[in-house]
């Protein structure tokens, strides 16, 4: 994994990108980032720099956690996320800044990841897409029911993942392969291309996407091309 940013998504909007065409953005506020600490593959085992993002009342932490984050000089951090590099790097010192364009420019690719809404104790049908029984022909109090869920004699029991009601959201999620519109470096805003998870006010991780398509007008492509 490369260097990344942790932010805060703002919200959705629309915008208008070249040749005219307006597409849906979410509007994520991504740093300014403090790194807090640095690990190196012949003290730790692995090369990774660690960043803080936003501010925590000191006295609401532990006191552990409240003496890590004054290393870097900048206060308490109301989010800790580790970056693993692939090598070590000499560059980053604790209580540097990493805003976002130094990380990001209008067309990369990242995955963003961050915590889906909560739903509560759903059923079936809107927490897997269940189509529901007729509304008619018969069918008497069994409308949004999830029907059988098993056998007779065998194998006697319920298959473990049998998807049922239950709760539903509030879990991590990562959603792969978004396009970057635009970087404004000014306001530390990151605008992505359609939706991410999580609700307006909630932090979400920013990273180069693992899986990154490679698309016809790259240089790469092209050349494999010929």
């Amino acid at each position: 994994m490369a260097l990344g940013l942790i932010g805060k998504k703002v919200g959705m909007t629309q915008v208008y990108v070249d040749g005219g065409t307006l597409v849906p953005v979410t509007v994520v506020e991504a740093g300014p980032c403090t790194v807090v600490q640095t690990k190196t593959a012949a003290t730790d085992g692995y090369a990774a720099v660690q960043l803080g993002y936003g501010e925590k009342k000191p006295q609401r932490v532990s006191k552990a956690y409240r003496e890590h984050c004054l290393k870097a000089g900048k206060g308490v951090f109301r989010v800790l996320k580790e970056f693993r590099l692939e090598e070590d790097t000499e560059a980053m010192t604790p209580g540097q800044e990493v805003s976002v364009a130094t990380v990001f420019k209008a067309g990369d690719r990242i995955d963003v990841t961050g915590t889906s809404k909560g739903r509560g104790f759903a059923g079936v049908i809107k927490r897997h897409g269940f189509g529901g029984f007729p509304g008619s022909h018969g069918t008497h109090e069994y409308f949004r029911h999830g029907g059988a869920i098993g056998n007779r004699s065998y194998p006697g029991r319920v298959f473990k993942g049998k998807r049922m009601a239950g709760h539903f959201g509030n879990e991590r999620v990562t959603t792969q392969n978004l396009e970057i519109v635009d970087v404004r470096a000014d306001e530390n805003l990151v605008l992505i291309r359609g939706a991410i998870p999580g609700s307006r006010g909630g932090v979400v991780l920013l990273h180069p996407a693992v899986k990154a398509d490679r698309r016809p007008d790259e240089p790469a492509a092209a050349e494999a091309n010929q």
